[in-house]
């Protein structure tokens, strides 16, 4: 068993506090508490079910549902790699802007999730797609940083330095490819769509949202 984990942009230190993105990931641990609580559900009421929304109702669930998680490994992996990536598109965005773009980029990474399986009655839930979209933005952003990385196989462990375009380039395909693989299955699982869709809209439109002065800024890396 082997995998990746990115710890931090190694490349640049963001110039103000990344107060928006702690906010985030705080909210889906008090989410994630209120799920325990409550249970299925709590689960069921606040997740997005496309069919539910393809009928046009609970739309709010689009929003609600990128605060949950299925399990403590899902909360804390989403919640590495916010903390990863999230502080230097937050310092080049903007507090106020990121959030905005934070939301925009869960809410449609959804709805990629709900039109490609609009009959479906499994809840969707997770904060992937918001943070794929922040993952889109950076890369074309910040391609040449250098990500510090936990490298893991089995028992070999050790600490390395990848480039973005490497790393989240390799992340995109592999949601790519497995998408491809179980694009018929209606059990659950992975919502490789709404990764999918999250990173395109922060790939293409990300840089909208980018203040350019603020870009100034950083054009030096540390």
């Amino acid at each position: 068993m082997g995998g990746l984990i990115p710890l931090g942009d190694a490349s640049r230190r963001p110039r103000g506090f990344a107060g928006v993105t702690l906010f985030i990931i705080l909210a889906n641990a008090y989410v994630f508490l209120l799920e325990l609580e409550g249970g299925n559900r709590f689960v069921h009421a606040w997740s997005a079910v496309p069919i539910r929304i393809t009928h046009g109702h609970r739309e709010i669930t689009l929003l609600t549902s990128m605060f949950m998680h299925a399990s403590w490994m899902h909360i804390i992996g989403n919640m590495v790699f916010l903390w990863a990536f999230g502080p230097a598109v937050e310092d080049v965005m903007g507090h106020f802007v990121f959030l905005f773009f934070y939301f925009a980029g869960g809410i449609v990474a959804m709805l990629a999730q709900v039109l490609g399986d609009p009959a479906s009655r499994i809840p969707c839930l997770g904060a992937s797609g918001a943070i794929a979209a922040v993952m889109g933005v950076f890369i074309v952003t910040f391609p040449r940083d250098r990500i510090r990385t936990l490298l893991f196989f089995f028992i070999f462990i050790r600490i390395t330095f990848i480039p973005a375009v490497f790393l989240i380039g390799f992340w995109f395909l592999m949601q790519v490819f497995d998408y491809g693989v179980v694009a018929d299955v209606r059990s659950g699982g992975v919502a490789y769509l709404a990764h999918i869709g999250g990173f395109l809209f922060g790939a293409i439109l990300g840089r909208m949202f980018v203040d350019e002065q603020r870009m100034a800024l950083l054009r030096r890396p540390i």
